[in-house]
């Protein structure tokens, strides 16, 4: 887990590209509000997952709103969560 996601927040999911080089974590915070995090994991970093941007300091209302918001900012989850729903 990196340490972009504090440890009292609980992962709802994780969404990886169809590479398994990208993710996507949704969150709850301890006060309820949701969250979420990108990230990328590459040779050079050992395998590790490290974010690639700064998402998880926004606070969103619902899960379904971190997933839209999650959606319009990394161009790939759409389609890996479609390629989910058709498992």
């Amino acid at each position: 887990m990196s340490t972009r996601i504090d440890k009292s927040w609980l992962v709802l999911d994780s969404i990886e590209n169809a590479e398994h080089d990208r993710c996507v974590d949704l969150f709850r915070r301890p006060d309820g509000s949701f969250g979420f995090e990108a990230f990328r994991r590459d040779v050079e970093d050992a395998g590790l997952w490290t974010a690639v941007a700064y998402h998880s300091g926004a606070a969103y209302a619902s899960k379904e709103a971190a997933v839209a918001a999650a959606i319009g900012a990394v161009s790939w989850l759409a389609q890996a969560l479609a390629a989910r729903s058709r498992r």
